[in-house]
């Protein structure tokens, strides 16, 4: 049971072969393209593992773009007591969801 944690949009990924994920959204690319992450922080193949400093050197994750929508409306209210101050915004944030291909 072989697996990496790959770094992308600001967050880590702990991925398999095979495995679905959701991430930020990745700008220029569309549903059905193909990816390679190359920021790969460990790897273990079931006996050895290996750390990067911070990344590992010709490592790489192929994964392919299989959905791209749009996450729950996030709210952020803004309240000061008997002030009359109340600010609502919202905001709906990207995402992507990839299917590993390949380690």
């Amino acid at each position: 049971m072989a697996f990496v944690v790959v770094e992308t949009g600001g967050k880590q990924f702990r991925v398999e072969e095979g495995d679905t994920i959701k991430i930020e959204k990745l700008s220029g690319v569309k549903v059905g393209d193909s990816v390679t992450f190359d920021k790969v922080l460990l790897m273990d193949d079931g006996t050895k593992t290996v750390i990067g400093t911070p990344y590992i050197d010709g490592a790489k994750v192929e994964v392919e773009i299989s959905e791209e929508g749009r996450n729950k409306k996030i709210e952020v209210v803004k309240y000061k007591a008997k002030s009359r101050y109340f600010k609502l915004r919202g905001h709906r944030q990207p995402f992507m969801k990839v299917k590993v291909a390949k380690i």
